[in-house]
């Protein structure tokens, strides 16, 4: 019998060799000789790659018997998921493998930040002695401020414990029962800015989070301010960042990340008090160890048809074929039931309605706890850490399903309470030879949407001219209605409107429109493919 051959395209840990074992046809290529690559591909069932190999459109179509890219990291910045997805390509990758070097990076830069540490070795180095050049700040009881308390952040937490700090979070999703847990007290962004001496940022970089950290933030920190960002580039304001820095607004910055990376002539290369890392927080051998035999796992699973828990794009396994148009549905009304959330959730439902029951439907269940979560966790989501995140957040999750779907085929709802008692649900079904995607109900009005990238929910109260508003300042701001449903239980009452718009809404347009309809609800939900 003909093995699976599984193509290695950089150089791996020998152990990532030895955790795919004898069952398959290891094949090597240089993954940035492109002529190589692609006819490497024509024959591989499964890809390995790290970094320097770009997985893009061209590779994915040469590798017609292609079932799975796996990369040995976090990122997938050199993979394009979107085409793999429409392949058929499973994509996975070791989205805890850094977890700990991570963290210690972070904790690494606050110390040599406090301590001159880079710029005294340089000094040393030059044959000067100037001690007293250096001198530097104790962490022993500073106030250190992490924005983002996910998996990282919550290490980071750990480690900075034992330096006697008083440690303060910022993180809307967390509840302060968890926070209080790892001895975090939450704040608002405004509040860490001004009490932190030092803040070290771990959260994703979503459309929300870039530019978190601008300089409206800077003017409210104290001149002896050390911030470090060791997660993703773009999340400070690189500008605000250099004009902080060169004004003595704050002491000093330490940058493992950046827009645009390596960033040639960016001028915070020569900027005062900044310290400066390649993107290494992932470089560690242990690290690198663990990325590539957890991607070699996957492979194995997914080419033996089991369910691959660090998916990103597809669950795999053994899913009935009913059941997995339903996968990125579910993923989505996660998006959005985490987008109408303004409080850590209480609990909970995933309900499953219709045909679909008959069968397995316990991936959706996952689904829809990836979908919620990568929309507001400061680390990557998959199919098996999302139960986990629930679990830590003290989240009560259930799967509930019925046979009987009264208007639909079949019926999936997100439903749940948050922390200050508030109800959400959301629903959607699939409908047509094509299984188009539609929400069909937000928190009990019934409407009937498209699925797009950008949404806009807005509640207000019922009355003429409503529309002709909202209507007026979008157009103004060039922000096309692609499609709009109202919904309502009676005249004069409240009414749900939902719109489809062809670009992103700035949150200052939003806020505008809202105050200006008197809004009781108003959100920009972005969709993001996973």
């Amino acid at each position: 019998m003909t093995k699976p051959v599984v193509l290695i395209a950089e150089v791996l840990s020998p152990a990532t060799v030895d955790a795919l074992g004898p069952d398959f046809d290891i094949r090597h290529v240089d993954g940035t000789d492109r002529p190589a690559l692609l006819a490497a591909l024509a024959e591989a069932h499964a890809v390995l790659i790290r970094s320097a190999t770009q997985i893009d459109a061209e590779a994915i179509a040469a590798g017609t018997g292609l079932k799975v890219v796996a990369r040995a990291g976090v990122g997938l910045d050199n993979v394009d998921v979107k085409a793999a997805t429409a392949a058929g390509v499973m994509v996975v990758n070791a989205p805890t493998s850094n977890v700990v070097s991570a963290a210690e990076l972070a904790v690494g830069h606050l110390l040599a930040l406090s301590r001159h540490i880079p710029a005294a070795d340089t000094s040393m180095k030059a044959g000067e002695w100037k001690r007293s050049a250096f001198t530097g700040v104790e962490l022993y009881e500073k106030t250190v401020g992490i924005v983002g308390l996910g998996r990282i952040g919550t290490l980071v937490a750990q480690r900075l414990a034992g330096f006697g700090v008083e440690l303060v979070g910022y993180d809307p999703f967390v509840p302060p029962a968890r926070a209080q847990q790892l001895g975090v007290t939450l704040l608002s962004l405004d509040e860490l800015m001004e009490r932190s001496d030092f803040i070290t940022i771990h959260i994703p970089k979503t459309a929300e989070t870039t530019g978190l950290i601008g300089a409206a933030q800077f003017a409210k920190a104290k001149p002896s301010l050390r911030i470090v960002n060791a997660s993703r580039g773009g999340i400070i304001d690189e500008d605000a960042l250099h004009e902080a820095l060169v004004a003595g607004r704050i002491a000093g910055a330490g940058l493992d990340v950046f827009v645009s990376e390596p960033p040639v002539g960016s001028p915070l290369i020569g900027a005062p008090g900044i310290q400066l890392t390649p993107h290494l927080g992932a470089s560690t051998d242990e690290a690198q160890e663990k990325a590539g035999v957890s991607v070699a796992r996957s492979v194995r699973l997914a080419l033996d048809g089991e369910l691959v828990p660090d998916a990103v794009n597809v669950a795999g396994g053994v899913i009935d074929p009913s059941v997995r148009p339903g996968i990125p549905l579910m993923e989505k009304l996660g998006q959005v039931f985490a987008g109408l959330a303004d409080h850590p959730f209480a609990s909970i439902d995933v309900e499953v309605r219709g045909e679909i029951t008959a069968h397995d439907v316990g991936v959706l269940k996952l689904a829809a706890l990836k979908g919620i979560f990568s929309s507001i966790s400061s680390e990557q989501v998959s199919y098996v850490n999302a139960p986990l995140l629930a679990e830590q957040r003290g989240v009560a999750v259930r799967l509930l399903t019925e046979a009987t779907s009264e208007e639909y085929r079949n019926l999936l709802t997100i439903r749940g309470a948050l922390a200050d008692g508030t109800q959400l649900s959301v629903s959607g079904t699939l409908v047509g030879a094509k299984q188009a995607q539609k929400i069909v109900a937000i928190n009990g009005y019934d409407v009937e949407v498209p699925m797009a990238e950008h949404l806009i929910v807005m509640l207000y109260t019922d009355r003429p001219g409503i529309v002709a508003v909202y209507g007026k300042e979008f157009g103004e701001a060039s922000i096309n209605i692609a499609g709009m449903q109202i919904a309502r239980h009676r005249a004069g009452g409240p009414a749900l409107s939902v719109l489809t718009v062809d670009n992103r809404v700035p949150d200052a347009l939003l806020a505008r429109v809202g105050a200006a309809i008197d809004a009781d609800l108003m959100r920009a939900i972005t969709i993001v493919e996973n």
